[in-house]
């Protein structure tokens, strides 16, 4: 259960402070170690891949590619699905060799902030970090 809710609003922790997920990174050690009735001296990355639970910032990175991932055919909400836009829609790149590779474009941002933690340029930037064999994957196993 504390598992799914973590990953509810995965993608809106993306860019908060190391200090924030190192408190939330606490509290799934917490619950693992509850689970395997673990000492807290008991050393905790053999529990969580016990458990197949990833770290925190690794969770919001597959988060955010498995929402890009759904938005690239349509099965993800439109107003997310419209967010995002392939390299081919950008005219000067249409005839590129990257306009193959299913990447996604980074939108420009004005503030650091906040667009840079905006839906559009994290989920963007976390797709076109993957490896071109995932990306081109025509299903993902969860």
């Amino acid at each position: 259960m504390l598992n799914y809710s973590v990953d509810y609003c995965c993608s809106v922790l993306s860019g908060v402070s190391s200090h924030l997920l190192d408190r939330l990174q606490s509290v799934l050690n917490a619950a693992a170690r509850l689970t395997f009735s673990a000492r807290r001296s008991d050393h905790i990355t053999r529990l969580l891949n016990d458990l197949h639970w990833l770290r925190v910032p690794e969770r919001i990175q597959f988060q955010l590619c498995v929402l890009a991932f759904r938005c690239l055919p349509g099965t993800a909400p439109t107003y997310l699905a419209e967010s995002l836009q392939r390299t081919t829609a950008v005219e000067g790149r249409r005839h590129l060799r990257s306009a193959n590779t299913l990447l996604l474009t980074v939108p420009p941002t004005r503030r650091s902030a906040l667009g840079d933690r905006s839906f559009p340029a994290t989920a963007a930037r976390s797709w076109n970090r993957l490896h071109a064999s995932t990306r081109n994957a025509s299903y993902v196993v969860i």
